[in-house]
């Protein structure tokens, strides 16, 4: 038997949100149920704050959400916009060049793009994607140059693409050639990687803001989808994959539930109170 659940964690897209991105709902009450029922909920997402306005009217409690992939805990309460960084786990400048020198010689035609506190740059390969408005396109030396305009807003993560590789094989040769010097991941049906610090990913964010409130893993339930959700469903005392997730994910849970359309977390949140009162 497991511990009551105290802190439910729960990637957004693809496992939280439909794929309109919009939250059911039967998912809006769940998330009602669970903090009434003093369970609380962190959204934790390899989104940059600046796209959680999808789930900003359904923060309950505390209004935390772990950001980027584990790079940034964000106070969601002042609604759309008006978003406080709490904790940053950002990457160093040097160790960005340094991956970007390694992916460029193992994976030729990779392009990159920078995701800073306050927005994303990329460079001319790198194809842009339509929700955000372009700050800067420039070589990436040149938007990790120490003189560079943005330069004094931290680095939350370094993307990179790739135009004619697959996902998953982008993603292990990457993780082989970058190795121990950062967190190479992905959630993107594109080959599309994202690249965190040493160390820095939603398990190990969702690790400390844990211990912060004294909440062991074992009192933790995590739903997640993709490759980046992989460590945390690890983490936690009860992982759910998604019906719709990534084989990785899947072997990695300790459970699985319904697909994201089909309203997998609310199943489960539903069936943790029952059991909690019953």
């Amino acid at each position: 038997a497991h511990p009551r659940p105290r802190l439910i964690a729960t990637d957004l897209d693809g496992t939280l949100l439909r794929d309109d991105k919009s939250v059911s709902p039967r998912t809006v009450a769940a998330l009602a149920a669970a903090e009434e029922a003093g369970i609380e909920v962190f959204f934790v997402t390899g989104r940059p704050a600046r796209w959680m306005d999808v789930v900003s009217d359904h923060v309950h409690g505390h209004g935390l959400a772990i950001c980027g992939n584990g790079a940034a805990v964000v106070d969601l309460h002042g609604g759309p916009g008006q978003h406080r960084f709490v904790k940053l786990r950002s990457m160093q400048r040097e160790s960005a060049l340094d991956v970007i020198q390694v992916l460029r010689a193992a994976v030729p035609g990779t392009s990159f793009a920078i995701e800073r506190t306050g927005g994303i740059c990329h460079e001319l390969a790198y194809p842009p994607l339509h929700m955000d408005p372009i700050i800067t396109i420039a070589p990436v030396e040149k938007l990790l140059a120490e003189d560079f305009d943005l330069a004094d807003q931290p680095v939350l993560k370094l993307l990179a693409h790739h135009g004619e590789l697959t996902p998953d094989e982008f993603l292990t040769l990457a993780r082989t050639a970058v190795g121990p010097r950062a967190e190479v991941t992905r959630s993107s049906p594109t080959a599309l990687l994202e690249i965190s610090a040493a160390g820095v990913s939603k398990a190990s964010t969702l690790a400390l803001c844990c211990a912060e409130r004294g909440i062991s893993a074992e009192e933790v339930v995590a739903f997640g989808d993709m490759p980046n959700d992989v460590e945390m469903l690890s983490w936690a005392g009860r992982g759910y994959a998604m019906g719709n997730a990534h084989p990785d994910v899947i072997a990695a849970a300790w459970g699985r539930t319904v697909a994201n359309n089909d309203d997998g977390v609310a199943v489960i949140i539903e069936q943790l109170i029952a059991e909690a009162r019953g």
